[in-house]
């Protein structure tokens, strides 16, 4: 059985928030749209805490990164306007999933900042985090950044771990896997333009369609190199976490209005 009340596969553009919109609203609209969309499905599940699979948070070289600090906070700027967020971290949860990663023999760092607990006690949150966050009811997070050192076979097993510290925590927890995808749509864009960038976005919404998340540990080492996605070790995770018969899944949308895709899927 599904242990998770919800989860979702969102994306972090700063764009997406409305208050980041700037001079053309609609450039994320379809997106933002989806996103309102997951925050009332977030809502209905009614979780205690969300946990949030971000590529942009404290990285561990060769290790899954776990945020254990007291609380969390940070800002995303875009189009000359600021949105800030802060959340309180369930170290409950995160020692949970400290342990039961051990069990299952993973590279794990369990990370902190400033002083054991209390107020100094505080990491940043990133915009893979604030992104999605923003739309979300405000209760204590989890936030994990994975390795890219770390095979997909490792981020699958990983996301067992997150299984058995939620069947073993009797909380209502629900997943973000937060995941743009291929930034390669561009020439003018930061990483240029590679048609790899649309064959990829292509194929991750298929398999999304047809609930064949796993099957992204079939792509290339060129072929992601050359699309630059980085939304495939946070689904594998949320893959190994929810057995492919628990997802009922609901495709909301895909959209690649600059240089990245944009996609938004439910797991209810």
């Amino acid at each position: 059985m599904n242990p998770f009340v919800f989860a979702c596969i969102t994306p972090h553009g700063g764009e997406i928030i409305p208050e980041l919109t700037g001079a053309n609203p609609d450039r994320m609209g379809v997106t933002r749209n989806s996103m309102y969309r997951l925050g009332e499905y977030m809502e209905q599940a009614s979780p205690d805490t969300i946990i949030v699979l971000t590529p942009h948070g404290t990285r561990i070289n060769g290790q899954f990164s776990i945020s254990n600090s007291e609380n969390m906070i940070g800002t995303v700027e875009e189009n000359n306007a600021s949105f800030s967020l802060s959340r309180v971290v369930d170290r409950t949860l995160a020692n949970e999933i400290e342990k039961q990663a051990k069990d299952l023999d993973l590279p794990v760092g369990s990370i902190n900042y400033g002083t054991s607990a209390g107020p100094i006690s505080s990491l940043p949150l990133d915009w893979g985090v604030i992104v999605p966050l923003r739309f979300m009811p405000n209760v204590p997070v989890v936030v994990i950044t994975p390795s890219r050192d770390i095979g997909f076979e490792e981020h699958l097993q990983f996301g067992k771990a997150l299984r058995n510290a939620v069947n073993q925590s009797n909380k209502r927890v629900a997943l973000i896997a937060s995941c743009d995808w291929a930034h390669a749509h561009d020439p003018s864009g930061p990483y240029g333009y590679h048609p790899a960038a649309k064959e990829l976005d292509n194929q991750v919404v298929t398999l999304l369609k047809q609930n064949q998340i796993e099957d992204m540990m079939r792509f290339e080492s060129e072929f992601i190199d050359n699309a630059k996605p980085d939304g495939i070790w946070q689904a594998l995770i949320l893959a190994g976490a929810i057995n492919s018969d628990e997802r009922n899944s609901e495709f909301l949308s895909y959209e690649a209005p600059t240089y990245f895709g944009l996609i938004c899927a439910a797991y209810r």
